[in-house]
């Protein structure tokens, strides 16, 4: 499922233990949430109405996205694959594996927001939802994302 081939000569798939990949796993889906969470930071301001709610909860879910992916795809799958073509194909599909999870992220922070009304209960309830989203946003990019291909990639 991960590719077993060097990326850069100095590290391979097989050469990490399970805890390590899910240490970096987790780091990174940490950066990933800091990036999204900061863009809210900055996109959301005191609105009474809540109307730039929905605009700073989609602005950070692309930055999380981007960040998550370039990080994902060079060191947690080992992928190599490079080219217009191929980011594209695997950037569509890892954007599509997160509609479900981002559902959840975004029922999860949105629920905290509207039972709480708070800025912190806001963050908890993204928090809690990316952290489920990712763990199953895993098992999906390693199945249909970035599988190893028979006889090839």
């Amino acid at each position: 499922m991960f590719r077993d081939d060097c990326l850069d000569g100095d590290l391979r798939v097989s050469d990490l233990t399970k805890f390590s990949l899910a240490a970096r796993y987790t780091l990174f889906a940490v950066l990933a949430t800091l990036a999204n969470l900061a863009t809210q930071r900055v996109l959301l301001p005191q609105d009474p109405d809540g109307r730039a709610f929905a605009i700073a909860v989609g602005a950070g879910t692309i930055a999380g996205l981007v960040v998550k992916y370039v990080l994902d795809k060079r060191w947690i799958f080992f992928d190599a694959a490079g080219g217009i073509e191929a980011h594209s194909r695997k950037f569509s599909l890892y954007t599509l594996t997160g509609v479900v999870t981002t559902a959840i992220f975004w029922g999860t922070e949105t629920a905290f927001w509207l039972v709480w009304d708070t800025t912190v209960m806001r963050e908890l309830g993204a928090v809690l939802g990316l952290m489920v989203g990712y763990v199953l946003k895993y098992q999906l990019d390693k199945r249909f994302v970035f599988r190893r291909a028979p006889g090839g990639e």
